[in-house]
């Protein structure tokens, strides 16, 4: 039997159209939402599968189909029925802390085969950045036919870098920012990572700041509608429905909803001028890999993550 290309995807919206195109070889479609939540370095474990399901139910109320992942994943216990794997994955952070997690996961199984990427984000004579499922068909072959063979420095790197995720101190993530590699949004997605703490002024992630400034200079006529501002104009974060929902709906202290309209109160305007840290009034429990979110704030001056006197 001829060996086949293992594609891995971030989603099954790929991989049913992938398969409509009939892209020759094997799937393995990738559901998880690593950027958010705890985690363990080691993947294909009964622990990490525990703190992913925990995660997911308590804080989204949905329920992880572990036999699911567990055939996906059995895939790369069959590593001899594959000639390569190409990773199909996107330029935000969401689809980056998720990229370095399966490449993670392909070497802490010792699979030694050429690993190559097809990440979209720039498109020639387009402005704004595209999603996979943005792409015309057109778009999206010539993404595949210019994929770009992984080295074993890119390998090493995003494993290390999944290690420090999982770990207690993201200012290490800060050297692999200037660091050049065959990840052209990594260093965009790493800048993103660090300032979803909490501004060591405000007590705002950017992207909070960012919900509270829309609503502030837009005509914005409810949470419906400042969700689809958001999901639209988010930058590198990449984050879906579910956590801008959450996120505009742990904000609503610092906005009041009017009849068609909504309006920062006084709180929402001290927060935005950085007036105060609003840190503690936010309760954030919000876990990234390893760490806790509030036990960090982000020193704009310093450009570093500082541990705060809550810290456990």
């Amino acid at each position: 039997m001829d060996k086949q290309t293992l594609h891995i995807t971030n989603g099954s919206v790929l991989t049913e159209r992938l398969n409509e195109l009939d892209f020759d070889g094997d799937f393995l479609t990738w559901h998880e939402m690593l950027s958010e939540g705890p985690t363990t370095e080691q993947i294909d474990t009964e622990l990490f599968i525990e703190i992913r399901s925990n995660f997911i139910n308590q804080v989204y109320g949905l329920e992880i189909d572990e036999k699911e992942f567990k055939s996906e994943i059995d895939k790369l216990n069959h590593s001899e029925n594959y000639k390569d794997i190409v990773l199909w994955f996107e330029f935000d952070l969401f689809c980056h802390i998720n990229l370095v997690a399966v490449i993670s996961l392909i070497s802490q199984k010792h699979i030694n085969l050429p690993i190559y990427l097809v990440c979209s984000g720039r498109v020639k004579g387009e402005k704004d950045l595209k999603g996979i499922a943005e792409l015309t068909t057109g778009q999206l072959l010539s993404h595949y036919k210019n994929n770009v063979l992984l080295t074993s420095e890119d390998i090493d790197m995003a494993t290390t870098i999944w290690g420090i995720y999982c770990g207690k101190n993201h200012n290490l993530l800060k050297p692999f920012i200037v660091k050049s590699s065959s990840f052209e949004y990594l260093s965009n997605c790493l800048k993103a990572h660090l300032k979803r703490f909490p501004d060591s002024k405000s007590g705002l992630s950017i992207l909070e700041e960012h919900i509270l400034k829309t609503i502030d200079q837009n005509d914005v006529k409810s949470k419906h509608h400042l969700l689809g501002y958001i999901l639209n104009y988010q930058g590198y974060y990449g984050y879906g429905d579910l956590q801008l929902k959450r996120m505009i709906n742990a904000l609503d202290i610092f906005y009041k909803e009017g009849k068609n309209k909504l309006k920062l109160n006084k709180k929402g305007n001290e927060a935005i001028s950085a007036k105060k840290n609003f840190s503690n009034v936010l309760k954030n429990v919000t876990i990234f890999g390893g760490i806790r979110r509030n036990d960090f704030q982000f020193d704009k001056e310093l450009n570093k993550l500082i541990e705060i006197n809550n810290a456990h």
